[in-house]
């Protein structure tokens, strides 16, 4: 009870406010007004009294004078005051003698007396001043009589002198009644017109605003019972123009609430760019298609699409060309497919498609014919045309799987399966690869993951001098952190170039070797990168290194790009020209396993490098092989010929380190020198 109560103390109604405010307004007003009136009907009475006073006394002394100017005696100006005395019978009427009169005619019996007794008397005989007394009931008012010149003839005193005073005491009852009649009738007139306005007020707020409001409240109270976004307020016109405005706004508010949660629904299943279903929609569809396929004994189809070198196009053309081309893919396979069949867009340039109650021909026909529908269209872009090739992988339920997981995985294994036999084509998986290609897959899994939880870290492994052992440069080598262990490149290279991920690593390794090289403000060293084909194949990512560099603190000339035939051989042409630009910035580059290769000593002639890193083979037994040992010196005097620098690879004892200083190569780089490790300092 106590709770409740406090509660409504706490909030009100909005009549109920309106009410309580009316209230207090009267309640204040009432007050303000008893108080102004008791101080008029104070200085009203004592206004009308001392002007009433004044009347009477003026009287008196004319009724005096005109005894005195007569020669009347002390007897008969006593027998005048008494009658006055009588005609007034609730005043009170006395008259004093002043010093000139006093010293001309002498005292009257007893004045003196009265006069050395009475403050007031005295003040005004010797200040020549009117003096008003007020007390609860009556009023004494005390009026000097000052000499005229006309008073001279009779009396010898100056002019300004006080002769005598009058002094008058009445009551004011009768007179604080009429005025107090007056200003509380005045009052309560003025309560109830005030109490009118404030009902008027008061039922004015009520109709025309509280219950307006409360409809506003009521609407919502339902709208959050119900979560029904489509009511809406009454559309009557309301006489406050802030009231319809309002209303207007709040069905306008309403209407953009559940424009907003219509588009929120549609964007948590589809995609906002295509339109398709996305990655979270596709996977409720294929959950219960499994559940009904598994119940029924029906099989159904699944296709991965992954568009190929799709990033070609967003960085030839920008992003919102490539988001156009995505648009047009879609609607490529959208109107190809059947009413019953799921498109989603799965994120990035890849797609999935669930067929259901198709079994793996069937699948594999309808995927071979989507592949042939993408191949030959034409993409219109604002730049031009373009044409879009994709890689198919193509699974079924139960063949490659019986849950949602298993068949998820198969349907990358297959798509990335597609990628590797050459592109644009599809890929189905079958009992004796699948394992294989899952085994591949996992790993690829292992290295994406540890690219999105940032363990991809370079290792430093020095380039030194073999007189003096000093580092000259490092090498910037990628490794994995999987908990306690590191592993090496060796571990996950491979796999990274088959499933795409090795630029990636490359774009990881360099940026996180330059951050570390900076922290530690390495100078007067190099440092030496490894990169893939793909890495060297994206030629605006290479045209950029110089200004990466330039941003993390170092300067171009501090960095080498290793290459080998592998990375050269499949842009050697592009590669010829890009070489050349990035050396005037500055930029140098090597030769990586050079003697490994054939075709080693042309590339020797065409590319311009500034080092040739001999392979590590040839380096490590030259100790106990001859041949290795003329191979090595073959290939550091063709080098000098060349005028190039030469480090040999491999080296891990003092043995070989003394052999290559015989020779005169320039630098080595092994165990012997240093093992890789994770920082420079």
């Amino acid at each position: 009870m106590i709770g409740i109560f406090r509660r409504s103390l706490r909030s009100f109604t909005i009549g109920q406010f309106t009410l309580g405010l009316s209230g207090i307004i009267v309640l204040f007003s009432a007050l303000t007004v008893l108080l102004l009136s008791t101080f008029v009907e104070q200085r009203a009475i004592s206004e009308l009294a001392q002007k009433d006073a004044r009347q009477t006394s003026e009287l008196v002394f004319q009724s005096l004078y005109s005894a005195m100017r007569k020669g009347w005696d002390k007897q008969e100006i006593h027998d005048i005051i008494q009658r006055l005395n009588e005609t007034l019978p609730n005043a009170k009427i006395r008259v004093f003698r002043g010093d000139p009169v006093v010293a001309q005619f002498g005292e009257i019996n007893g004045e003196r007396a009265i006069r050395d007794q009475d403050d007031l008397l005295r003040q005004a005989l010797g200040q020549g001043k009117e003096v008003l007394q007020q007390s609860q009931d009556s009023l004494r008012y005390l009026y000097p009589l000052l000499v005229r010149e006309e008073c001279q003839a009779c009396h010898q005193a100056e002019i300004g002198a006080v002769n005598g005073v009058v002094d008058i005491t009445f009551p004011i009852q009768n007179l604080k009644v009429s005025l107090a009649f007056v200003i509380r009738s005045v009052i309560a007139y003025f309560a109830i017109i005030l109490t009118i306005i404030c009902c008027a007020v008061y039922f004015k707020l009520r109709f025309f605003v509280a219950f307006p409001i409360r409809r506003f409240v009521g609407l919502i109270d339902e709208i959050i019972q119900h979560t029904d976004l489509t009511r809406r307020l009454d559309q009557k016109p309301s006489h406050l123009s802030e009231i319809q405005k309002l209303s207007d706004h709040f069905n306008c508010l309403l209407s953009t609430i559940q424009d907003y949660q219509d588009r929120l629904r549609t964007y948590s299943d589809h995609d906002p760019l295509t339109g398709t279903y996305n990655r979270r929609k596709f996977e409720d569809f294929l959950k219960l298609e499994v559940d009904r396929s598994r119940r029924h004994g029906h099989a159904f189809s699944l296709i991965m699409i992954d568009v190929d070198n799709f990033k070609h196009i967003n960085d030839t053309y920008g992003h919102p060309v490539g988001d156009l081309a995505l648009k047009e893919l879609a609607s490529v396979l959208r109107h190809r497919l059947r009413r019953t069949d799921v498109l989603a867009r799965l994120g990035g340039d890849e797609f999935a498609i669930l067929l259901p109650d198709t079994p793996q021909p069937q699948g594999e026909s309808t995927a071979e014919a989507l592949r042939r529908a993408i191949s030959e269209t034409v993409v219109r872009l604002p730049v031009g045309k373009t044409r879009v090739q994709a890689s198919f992988g193509m699974v079924s339920f139960p063949d490659n799987g019986e849950d949602v997981e298993k068949l998820t995985i198969a349907m990358d294994v297959a798509m990335y399966k597609a990628k590797r036999l050459g592109k644009n084509l599809v890929a189905t998986l079958d009992a004796s690869e699948e394992g294989l290609m899952m085994e591949v897959f996992n790993r690829g899994q292992q290295v994406q993951r540890a690219l999105i939880e940032d363990r991809v870290i370079p290792f430093f492994q020095p380039i030194s001098l073999p007189d003096s052992g000093k580092p000259y440069a490092y090498e910037v080598l990628a490794r994995i952190r999987d908990e306690d262990a590191i592993l090496p490149a060796a571990a996950f290279i491979e796999t990274a170039e088959e499933l795409g991920l090795d630029r990636a690593i490359d774009e990881t390794v360099f940026r996180k070797g330059l951050a570390e090289a900076a922290r530690v403000g390495l100078t007067g060293v190099k440092l030496f990168f490894n990169l893939s084909a793909r890495t060297i194949g994206d030629t605006a990512w290479m045209r950029a290194l110089p200004q990466v560099i330039r941003d993390a603190g170092l300067q171009p000339s501090q960095v080498v790009l290793e290459l080998t035939e592998r990375e050269a051989l499949p842009n050697f042409d592009k590669l010829i020209e890009l070489m050349g630009d990035l050396r005037a910035t500055g930029l140098a580059f090597a030769l990586d396993d050079f003697g490994s290769g054939f075709s080693s000593f042309l590339y020797l002639k065409y590319l311009s490098v500034d080092y040739v890193k001999i392979e590590g083979s040839f380096v490590r037994h030259m100790t106990t092989d001859h041949r290795d040992r003329i191979m090595v010196e073959h290939i550091h005097s063709m080098a000098r010929q060349f005028g190039l620098k030469t480090i040999a690879e491999f080296v891990e004892d003092e043995e070989t380190n003394r052999l290559l200083q015989e020779m005169g190569v320039d630098l080595g780089q092994g165990y012997h020198y240093g093992r890789p490790r994770e920082t420079l300092s």
